[in-house]
């Protein structure tokens, strides 16, 4: 990526944090940038281009932290025991509420790609690196004989980013569910699918 793109996108990343991509205006991404209204428009269409590009960065960083953590269970896992004990801590870890807002903004994010056909696509380009790596992940798993054969490696990716991300339904509810409770369902629901 070209530095001053990576400059712009990373300065709109650090506007985004906390706010609404409403709340970015390009005077802002400029002044704290450092970059000039020609050289944004030239890596960029327009403000959404930026802002998109953004969220798509967001996007990655926060996932790529999640498959970080399942590569690590796969590689050091020695037994089936110890993978699905390890898939639990990263359900544990990922699930928290402290995560809410990381959700919210994914949830957001997708809404988005429902009206915009360049952020759709640019979405999905990622979203597809992301089911991919959980795809040969879950491959490695079942070639250790981990994991169910059954299962088609693709939909088990796919049913992990549903409830990992559907849980944002629970963070906007005023009634939480217990978090061990919801933990332990997820690890009896992987277990009985996927061992």
């Amino acid at each position: 990526m070209h530095p001053t793109r990576e400059r712009l996108i990373l300065t709109t990343v650090a506007l985004l944090d906390g706010g609404s991509p409403d709340k970015v205006h390009v005077e802002e991404v400029l002044t704290r940038s450092g970059i000039s209204r020609g050289s944004l428009y030239h890596h960029f269409e327009d403000l959404d281009d930026l802002i998109e590009g953004a969220l798509v960065y967001r996007f990655s960083a926060t996932v790529d932290l999640s498959i970080e953590a399942i590569v690590e269970v796969v590689t050091l896992s020695e037994t089936r025991d110890a993978f699905f004990d390890g898939i639990k801590a990263v359900t544990l870890a990922t699930q928290g509420r402290d995560l809410a807002a990381n959700r919210y903004e994914r949830a957001r994010s997708a809404g988005r790609a429902g009206s915009s056909d360049r952020f759709r696509v640019a979405l999905g380009v990622e979203q597809q690196r992301v089911t991919g790596a959980l795809v040969d992940l879950f491959r490695e798993a079942q070639s250790k004989g981990w994991m169910n054969i059954d299962f088609d490696p693709h939909a088990a990716a796919v049913l992990v980013q549903a409830y990992t991300l559907g849980k944002v339904v629970d963070d906007i509810s005023p009634e939480h569910v217990d978090e061990q409770a919801w933990v332990d369902l997820i690890s009896q629901l992987v277990d009985r699918l996927f061992g």
